[in-house]
């Protein structure tokens, strides 16, 4: 399934950088995770929970940054996996200034997924991903809000 969109977020990107780039935050931001731990620079441990219609599953597995352009870009790739399937992530990430507090966040990717997770959950997919794709973004600006105060 491909992945792509744009959401204006009402922060510079030095400060949208910050969350994105800090296990703590991001782990609030991510809708689901129930812990995101950093083994390296850029390399984390994360743990998440998510129900696909019918299909209910518990994920691990790593999440890495790669291609890292300093309060501009990075790639986030992951897999996940669980007991009812994989889930394997590939999405590029822009961070775009239009203003002193305004950033246009633009993303680009792929997901798949393997397993009773792709049989039973696929069609439901791209629904799934959209509601998920707005809760990252209303938790990214509540996350900015608490930062900021």
């Amino acid at each position: 399934m491909h992945l792509t969109g744009n959401q204006i977020v009402n922060a510079d990107p030095s400060s949208l950088w910050k969350i994105l780039m800090d296990p703590v935050s991001l782990a609030k931001v991510v809708p689901n995770v129930s812990s995101l731990e950093k083994l390296s620079d850029d390399c984390f441990s994360a743990k998440l929970s998510l129900k696909i219609g019918p299909v209910n599953g518990n994920f691990s597995g790593n999440l890495y940054l790669d291609d890292i352009n300093l309060e501009k870009s990075f790639a986030l790739r992951t897999l996940q996996q669980s007991k009812i399937g994989n889930a394997n992530a590939d999405v590029q990430i822009n961070l775009v200034p239009l203003d002193d507090n305004q950033t246009e966040v633009i993303f680009d990717g792929n997901i798949k997924l393997s397993g009773m997770l792709a049989g039973i959950g696929q069609r439901l997919v791209g629904g799934i991903a959209n509601k998920l794709t707005q809760q990252f973004f209303e938790n990214l600006q509540n996350e900015l809000t608490v930062t900021s105060n």
